[in-house]
């Protein structure tokens, strides 16, 4: 029965213990391939992390970085906590206390594993199931993953190294995951992959050489370098290039470009005998597609196998996003503090097995996949990345009982072939922006802060005419905690409103001192303004460069892929372009029926949230929500009224045209988990560090749909029950 009839239309069945993932005992050595029909194990350790300052700042993009465990988990005496603190522990202290390794129920033995980690914190004390010792300890690994980078992070890292040659890595990668442990890593034969390179891979891997070097361990660390497209700067300027998204030309004053590398150069280093491998930019799902094509083999036409991978690697690339992190049901999931990250049991043949180390919080769920699913994601039928395009609209999403802690199958991704073309994520300088964040108590909260934004920058614009300033280019006043950021849907408040409230004031302006004279005047407001205003959030404001991204596509053959071994070149990695199409864009793909039959009306009406998870997220300036049925009965009426349209209305507030007339909302569906992906274009003023909004990555979008009403139903739950 196929994956899709196992879901059926009585919403999602449980998987028998004939599914489970196939038993085998012997672990894969390095450069070995697992025996036929064994799995490989992913966990993902993303979204714990420790300090990035030295590396231009914290990762602006939530979530994605995550530890996951293996299948196998020590036993200890005492209590609950006692066994977490072992668990943490480095293993000599575990060799002493614990009693050795059990099997976990429901679970076949050890199988190859990849972990994926986005920045562990220093652990000076034993913590509660930190994400790298979930893994490391947790469970028998081939491969520990992880994930660092995003559009926000990369303006970081390259303002970082534009202060210091020696920059633009993430030094949580060297300082706080690898170094604590980079002899149990050794010793297990563990096998590292990173994007922790950012913009400076061959100093982030120097760094961890000297760490390993210090502890007397012999690491093989390769590096995957060539996505830094700044040497053609000046070749491309004469080139037509347009803005994928804004369609702008050029900039002049490029900061820096960067290609999304795919995972094949990751698998030729993983070949190459490699222990640790560090890339600079490459697609997030890439660190986990390319353990996965060295140990099975896949080839470069296994679209199908090769989108499977992929969808593995977007699944838990945000770590505890799909366990339980960030879900619509946020009271359900138990054990915050003690969450636990994913992994995934991947078979050659490419579907795979999601679950968590046993013992620790968090959830997994059809819910809770789902979601993570369509986390940023655009047209699920053309998810373009540079080893495959994916068509991900009729994944299904299983619940297996008998797993400590929870664990889905998921199967039914397919692949074509991919585009000659690699994607390129650049940055420019586009003036300096500040951003004051300020409490303010006692009655009329939300009148007095407005009042007191209106004076500061009616103050700062006095000044700026006395020194012949030009105006701000763009300022945003949101006073949190009057439901600013909802609208036309905010709640009307009543008795004068809140409290408190708190004054979140953003200003961009073309000159550096400009800003600098909006950050200074800041704090007479506390003196000079109204009464209650507590503080100023982190201290004065910080004026910082504004990084805009710019996205275009640039041809692979023109691209050189270096491997490096220890620091010195080994390779020069070609992409394969006989798999490769350049028509990838207008494929003719499978087509999604929407046709709505004759649908029962009624006099109910729902919140989306009784009938629906969502979740959102951003590439550049758009923002994606996906909707989610909560039961394949619900889906035909999600599906009328969840129209492109009808989100366009809800969101106008939002919204920025370009040209009048514009559809500014695209609606796709994805039958599979009976969902629905709105992309909303323009939603984010200008996205990322470009933004001035307290949202500038559209997190918090679905939660605002969660109030749209469905209207004019049938009673639906009982239809369910």
């Amino acid at each position: 029965m196929s994956c899709a009839a196992l879901l059926g239309l009585r919403g999602p069945r449980l998987l028998g213990a004939a599914a489970r993932p196939p038993r085998w005992s012997r672990r894969r050595s390095a450069g070995c391939e697992p025996p036929a029909g064994a799995a490989v194990r992913i966990g993902c350790a993303s979204g714990f992390w420790g300090d990035t300052a030295t590396a231009g700042g914290r990762r602006g993009r939530s979530g994605s970085g995550c530890s996951g465990g293996g299948g196998e988990t020590r036993r200890g005496r005492g209590t609950e906590a006692g066994r977490a603190r072992l668990a943490a522990a480095p293993s000599t202290l575990r060799k002493r206390a614990g009693r050795g390794w059990r099997r976990t129920p429901g679970r076949g033995g050890p199988a190859p594993g990849v972990g994926a980690g986005r920045g562990a914190p220093v652990l000076t004390a034993p913590l509660p199931a930190p994400p790298v010792p979930q893994l490391l300890y947790g469970g028998k690994l081939d491969f520990l993953v992880f994930d660092y980078l995003s559009e926000i992070t990369m303006s970081l890292l390259t303002a970082a190294k534009a202060r210091s040659p020696v920059l633009g890595y993430t030094p949580d990668f060297v300082s706080t995951a690898m170094a604590p442990y980079i002899k149990d890593i050794h010793r297990k034969g563990v096998r590292v992959i990173s994007n922790a390179g950012g913009i400076n891979p061959l100093a982030c891997a120097a760094a961890l050489q000297e760490v390993a070097k210090k502890a007397d361990v012999d690491l093989k660390i390769a590096v995957v370098a060539g996505d830094d497209l700044m040497s053609e700067k000046e070749n491309l300027k004469g080139a037509g290039i347009t803005d994928l998204e804004s369609g702008k030309q050029f900039p002049e004053n490029i900061h820096s470009m960067n290609i999304y590398l795919g995972a094949r150069p990751i698998s030729r280093a993983l070949d190459l005998g490699a222990d640790v491998v560090v890339t600079g930019r490459c697609v997030d799902s890439g660190i986990v597609l390319g353990p996965l094509i060295h140990s099975f083999g896949w080839n470069r036409d296994d679209y199908d196998l090769l989108a499977a991978g992929s969808l593995a690697g977007h699944l838990i690339e945000c770590g505890a996003q799909c366990t339980g992190g960030i879900f619509t049901d946020w009271h359900t999931v138990p054990d915050w503090h003690n969450i636990g990250f994913p992994i995934v049991e991947c078979s050659s043949e490419g579907d795979f097995i999601l679950s968590k180390p046993p013992d620790t919080g968090g959830l997994i769920s059809f819910g809770t996949v789902a979601e993570q699913l369509v986390y940023e994601l655009g047209n699920p039928q053309r998810y373009l990345l540079p080893d495959v395009t994916c068509d991900f609209s009729q994944v299904s999403i299983t619940e297996i009982p008998g797993f400590d802690g929870g664990a889905v199958k998921v199967c039914g991704a397919k692949g074509l072939p991919p585009s000659t073309f690699y994607k390129v994520n650049a940055t420019y300088l586009d003036g300096f922006r500040a951003t004051a964040v300020c409490p303010v108590g006692g009655p009329k909260a939300v009148q007095k802060a407005k009042r007191t934004a209106e004076g500061i920058l009616q103050r700062t614009r006095l000044i700026f005419s006395q020194l012949g300033y030009e105006d701000y280019s763009a300022v945003n006043v949101q006073v949190l905690g009057s439901e600013d950021t909802y609208g036309p849907h905010a709640r009307r408040s009543i008795d004068g409103g809140p409290r408190e409230a708190v004054i979140w004031l953003a200003v961009h302006h073309k000159q550096r001192e400009a800003v600098e004279i909006f950050s200074r005047e800041i704090a007479p407001a506390g003196t000079g303004m109204a009464p209650g205003l507590t503080g100023i959030v982190g201290g004065r404001p910080k004026v910082s460069p504004v990084l805009k991204p710019f996205f275009f596509y640039y041809p692979k053959s023109n691209v050189q892929i270096n491997l490096f071994l220890n620091g010195q070149h080994v390779e020069i990695f070609e992409e394969d372009l006989t798999f490769t199409s350049d028509e990838v864009v207008s494929f003719d793909l499978p087509k999604i029926s929407s046709e709505l039959k004759d649908l029962p009306s009624g006099p109910h009406t729902y919140r989306l949230e009784d009938l629906a998870y969502t979740r959102s997220g951003d590439k550049g300036n758009s923002a994606n929500i996906g909707v989610i049925a909560r039961h394949p009965l619900y889906y035909p009426y999600l599906k009328k009224t969840l129209t492109a349209q009808a989100l366009e209305n809800y969101f106008q507030h939002l919204l920025e045209h370009e040209k009048p007339e514009e559809d500014l909302v695209t609606r796709y569906e994805l039958p599979g988990v009976h969902g629905l992906n709105f992309v909303l274009k323009n939603s984010l003023g200008g996205g990322g560090v470009a933004s001035l909004r307290s949202d500038p990555q559209g997190k918090a979008l679905g939660q605002m749909l969660l109030d749209f009403q469905i209207k004019n139903v049938p009673d639906l739950k009982s239809l369910i029950e």
